[in-house]
């Protein structure tokens, strides 16, 4: 079982000790005998251990930056919700194929904002501004929120928060099962709690440091008995020796174990595994033992958001996975809603 996240090394910005909350984490690191530096701003570290890449891209990951969320401008986040809201950055995962691989770059380092408050007033813009519609903000699309929150609670205060809404809605997915101080929250079902699940094959090649899918499943037995509105992405659909029988069987146990009136507002989101060339060069130097298939000979190219091309399964392996996950849906979850099948 995967331990809940413990920094090796947290850096402190200056402001972020202007907050209670920075001031609440300094005293608990403090307190856990982390070792703590202070840094002007996370763009100037320098100073990460380790002797090669290798070694300071896993310090990396072991290393968490509290600082301030400057920029109070929302990214949008189509086709999950209106608007990314930002409360971390980075993740301790170590899934191979991440998109968070290209956009974090040479900083992997997880980041956690103390400056809640400020954002979720940028937050109460944004819903003001389209009132009376529905403004939902996703809050997990640059980092993995539940894997750090057990430390900062920031999630549970947003999803208290969006409880007491309007017109917002909060919505999150993780792949850690780390949730039993989420729990209790007062949410209201103003929040979707969603799982990203995967057959073992993916779980265990490609997602290493991650929670296991029946860890998951049990997780997401316990938010759907706290009424959480409840959610599965399945990302990445990766193609592999035996794929049909191993999504076969995580449908299985994924029936087997949810309760039946979890299933009355069951949403699924399906993401087909995809990459870049400058994903692929990211991906071969962080893990260059992987068993990613990125062979672009495979593959179809086509245009994706900014300009940059991405290489996707053939047409016909599209249409195989249409049929066979849809199939497995239809059969396990006749009355689930697909949101979006891409």
């Amino acid at each position: 079982m995967v331990k809940p996240f413990v920094p090796q090394l947290a850096y402190f910005e200056p402001s972020a000790l202007e907050y209670p909350l920075g001031q609440k984490l300094f005293e608990k690191f403090s307190d856990m005998g982390i070792e703590i530096r202070k840094t002007t701003s996370h763009n100037q570290i320098r100073d990460l251990p380790g002797e090669n890449h290798f070694q300071k891209y896993r310090i990396a990951k072991l290393t968490l930056v509290v600082g301030i969320r400057k920029t109070l401008k929302f990214d949008t986040s189509k086709p999950s919700a209106e608007y990314a809201i930002p409360f971390a950055t980075g993740c301790m995962g170590h899934c191979h194929y991440c998109y968070l691989q290209t956009t974090m770059g040479a900083k992997p380092y997880i980041r956690t904002y103390v400056n809640v408050d400020e954002i979720f007033d940028a937050a109460e813009d944004y819903m003001i501004e389209r009132a009376p519609e529905i403004t939902r903000f996703e809050a997990s699309c640059t980092s993995d929120i539940v894997g750090v929150d057990h430390l900062t609670h920031t999630l549970k205060k947003a999803i208290e928060y969006f409880g007491k809404s309007e017109h917002g809605r909060l919505r999150f997915v993780t792949k850690f099962a780390h949730v039993d101080h989420l729990l209790d929250a007062d949410h209201q079902g103003k929040t979707r709690f969603r799982f990203s699940i995967n057959d073992d094959y993916v779980i265990k090649y490609f997602e290493p440091g991650t929670s296991r899918l029946k860890e998951r499943i049990e997780a997401a037995v316990k938010v759907a008995e706290a009424d959480y509105p409840l959610g599965f992405i399945i990302a990445p659909i990766y193609l592999h020796e035996g794929w049909k029988d191993g999504y076969h069987e995580m449908f299985e146990r994924l029936e087997a174990a949810l309760p039946k009136f979890a299933r009355k507002n069951l949403t699924f989101e399906m993401i087909q595994h995809r990459f870049t060339k400058p994903a692929k060069r990211v991906i071969e130097q962080n893990y260059p033992m992987t068993k990613l298939e990125l062979d672009e000979s495979k593959r179809k190219w086509k245009w994706g958001r900014y300009g940059i091309g991405k290489y996707v399964y053939t047409d016909e392996e599209q249409a195989d996975i249409k049929e066979t996950l849809g199939g497995y849906l239809k059969k396990y979850f006749p009355e689930a809603k697909i949101e979006y099948f891409t």
